[in-house]
């Protein structure tokens, strides 16, 4: 059974102003398993974060259903950890304030959140900045901060929605490894979680991800399903390799009509 299953999902976005109706997404089919990377990619405005974010049970659907271990995803919950690209760290509390929200929600002793963020804080690369208010941070440790935060609840799978569109491209690269050693690459799949990564970038889906769904231009649906062929674990050398730029120019020539239509409805 796959860990998340999505069938037959249907959003329409109605405008209280114009009267107009947007099918968002129409009938949405997709599964993905426990161990694995999964990136969803696809021109602006086809669907990638409002799937995204009926997945985790903060938006509504208008048909289908979405499953989690075979029960049904009907709100939200800590079990889905949802990673948002403008950070959302509250500016009034520290590194290690924001890293123990989640856990102080939920009932968790003082003790017990002291002694987990600072294993997350250690994880993630910020000892030392602990005490340090959000604006004092730079973007990449903004970044690991949320991603700290996101852990913190343990959740069954993580949602990460363009987790890294707001750093540099430099800090880019060295997040995307650091994730992937988070996440615990080298471990068996049964002992990692299950990722859902939202992207708009090729390389990045190849060189994080296991499968590629590639999703149409508005209304978003599945176009391809693309099982990723490079081996585990991964540095940043693989980007060089031919098997990483086949796998790049095999998703760029499926994305690639599905972009040109999304120009022509105004969203490129």
């Amino acid at each position: 059974m796959a860990k998340v299953e999505v069938c037959s999902i249907k959003k329409e976005f109605h405008s209280s102003r114009t009267k107009e109706v947007v099918l968002a997404l129409n009938g949405i089919c997709l599964e993905a398993n426990e161990g694995e990377f999964a990136a969803l990619v696809g021109p602006s405005g086809c669907g990638k974060s409002t799937l995204l974010k009926i997945i985790a049970g903060l938006e509504s659907k208008d048909n289908g259903y979405v499953l989690l271990d075979g029960q049904e995803i009907i709100g939200p919950s800590w079990k889905r950890g949802m990673f948002f690209q403008d950070f959302a760290l509250p500016p009034w509390k520290t590194v290690k304030e924001n890293i123990e929200l989640g856990p102080k929600f939920r009932g968790i002793s003082k003790k017990e959140r002291g002694e987990l963020s600072n294993h997350l804080i250690q994880l993630v690369g910020l000892k030392g900045f602990e005490n340090r208010y959000p604006h004092e941070l730079s973007g990449g440790m903004k970044q690991r901060c949320a991603l700290a935060r996101t852990l913190a609840n343990d959740p069954e799978i993580l949602l990460l929605d363009e987790p890294f569109a707001s750093v540099d491209a430099q800090t880019r690269e060295l997040l995307q490894e650091e994730l992937l050693k988070i996440w615990g690459e080298e471990l068996p799949k049964n002992k990692r979680k299950l990722v859902i990564l939202v992207t708009h970038s090729i390389d990045e889906a190849v060189f994080l991800s296991d499968i590629v769904f590639v999703m149409t231009a508005r209304p978003g649906g599945i176009k391809e399903v693309y099982k990723n062929p490079l081996e585990r674990p991964r540095d940043m050398g693989v980007k060089s390799s031919k098997p990483f730029l086949e796998a790049r120019d095999y998703l760029w020539n499926c994305i690639k009509d599905e972009v040109l239509k999304a120009i022509k409805q105004g969203f490129q």
